[in-house]
């Protein structure tokens, strides 16, 4: 089954084809309009999207997770590897407008069971797992996001116990705490691509505005993690002008309280040593970027476009290129809504020929528009998880866009989604409650544990087993008669081994 796309034409000189399929299931669809909002952050909810519901749990009252379920098929996993590799999905709900409020970072497994929650409550943006110094560390930013998709803090480094190693933020000119929500990717060098997004001034006569306007000018920043240095900045105004974007100039915006965001950086990636990749929601553009001059080498996308284009995209998030030279990118198709449904997309860029061909797309199960947000990661075995941004779920594929499982999280958005590998152990030790014979254990942010066992006695020193049970999810209840004075849970690992001790609150 194929379906055509109306399509605002191509620019002159340039032949833009799009060809789509559905992949994996039939779609039906339809075109529709819709007004500009450019909002990355807001939780709209859809009548199509699964109720939220909330976890609860007797050893930690203060966490609530969004139930997870699977809408189709379910996430390929086996549960005996899932805990040898530390197979987890990472997400950061947002939904605060939810009672109780499911929000924070939040790691579970792929069947949705939380293996962490961090108790923060406010919504996190790109919840991930990466390297620093030859080590994983779990990565997220942190600070005040605004109804217009922006925000201004920093990107927090935890180490696999949950202890913050350092945080990171903008430097130089645009001054610290400014870091946006857009973008926290460590590089093999020690350093962290960073966005912001900065008020100047510009002439906005061709866009309808003032010629003594302002825009929010899109900056992109290499940071030193360890020195918080600088070492390396783009602004978007120095090459890329207001008329290359997508975005309805509002009447009253233009001003400099209320800056019009012509370009909205929203990713970056490393190409070599030489460039970079840069995505511009609003110009419906990825540029390449030469480090050393802050050039445009190519446009891909837009009003600029210098591509055949063999799949086209419009208002874009998270661009990345793989290993094999391919360039993914999570393709929204609004808002305004441009085409029949947001999907995820796999291409080949051709730089001699200037031409792209689509090497794989990831569509929903029916058709899906996600105005904000979104994102593609390509697994080390090749398949494919779509994080949906503003709507709440998370899909698998083969390589070739064949659909294997899905998840919802039902509570708001999540600007990305991972599956990661993580190891971790807290500090903190197991929480434990005792009502009567029955003890509820949990360990949040532990990873390894696949058994507890109570241990009972009249004091610590003459205590012994009185009852075991393979973990059961976030939190495991437990059966234990005549129960002691003294009462601990033992977390214990594949091998027997205790990985921590918790006694009753």
């Amino acid at each position: 089954m194929a379906f055509a796309v109306r399509r605002r034409p191509p620019r002159s000189g340039t032949r833009a084809v799009r060809r789509v399929s559905a992949v994996g299931a039939g779609i039906t669809v339809a075109l529709v309009a819709a007004g500009c909002s450019g909002n990355d952050d807001a939780a709209v909810t859809d009548p199509t999207d699964p109720p939220a519901v909330a976890h609860t749990y007797v050893t930690r009252p203060d966490l609530t997770p969004p139930v997870m379920r699977a809408t189709v098929g379910s996430l390929p996993h086996d549960a005996a590897d899932d805990a040898a590799e530390g197979n987890v999905l990472a997400l950061g709900p947002k939904d605060e407008d939810q009672q109780p409020a499911m929000q924070g970072a939040l790691l579970v497994d792929p069947t949705g069971e939380p293996v962490w929650v961090s108790p923060m409550k406010v919504g996190p943006f790109d919840v991930r797992v990466q390297e620093y110094q030859g080590e994983p560390v779990l990565t997220y930013w942190e600070g005040t996001s605004t109804d217009s998709g922006t925000g201004t803090g920093r990107v927090v480094l935890l180490d696999d116990h949950y202890r913050k190693i350092t945080d990171v933020t903008t430097g130089g000119d645009v001054g610290a705490g400014k870091a946006d929500i857009h973008e926290t990717t460590i590089t093999p060098s020690g350093t962290i691509l960073l966005t912001a997004y900065v008020p100047a001034q510009a002439d906005l006569s061709a866009v309808g505005g003032p010629k003594d306007g302002w825009v929010q000018e899109g900056v992109a920043q290499e940071v030193d993690i360890a020195t918080g240095k600088v070492v390396w900045e783009w602004r978007s105004l120095d090459h890329v002008p207001v008329t290359q974007t997508y975005s309805h100039l509002s009447k009253g915006m233009g001003t400099k309280d209320k800056p019009f965001d012509y370009f909205h950086i929203n990713a970056i990636a490393l190409d070599g040593a030489e460039a970079l990749l840069v995505s511009a929601r609003n110009t419906h553009t990825v540029y390449k970027v030469d480090r050393g001059s802050g050039t445009v080498d190519w446009h891909l996308g837009g009003k600029k476009n210098e591509f055949v284009q063999g799949a086209a995209f419009a208002w874009q998030h998270d661009i990345r290129l793989q290993d094999d030279g391919t360039l993914t990118l999570f393709d929204n198709e609004g808002s305004p809504r441009v085409g029949p449904t947001s999907r995820g997309l796999r291409l080949s860029v051709d730089e001699k020929t200037m031409t792209t061909s689509t090497v794989a797309q990831y569509l929903p199960p029916t058709a899906r528009h996600s105005d904000t947000q979104g994102n593609v990661q390509v697994l080390p075995d090749g398949n494919v998880v779509v994080g949906w941004g503003q709507r709440p779920y998370v899909t698998e594929y083969d390589g070739g866009g064949n659909l294997l499982g899905e998840l919802s999280f039902s509570s708001g958005s999540s600007y990305r989604a991972y599956r990661v590998t993580w190891h971790a152990t807290p500090t903190d030790p197991p929480d434990v409650v005792v009502r009567g014979d029955t003890v509820h254990v949990s360990w949040n942010g532990a990873t390894d544990v696949a058994t507890w066992r109570v241990v009972s006695g009249a004091d610590e020193a003459s205590a012994k087993p009185v009852a075991t049970s393979a973990k059961k999810g976030f939190e495991t209840t437990l059966h234990a008669s005549g129960l002691g004075a003294y009462v601990a849970v033992q977390a214990l690992d594949t091998d027997g081994k205790v990985l921590g001790t918790g006694t009753p609150k």
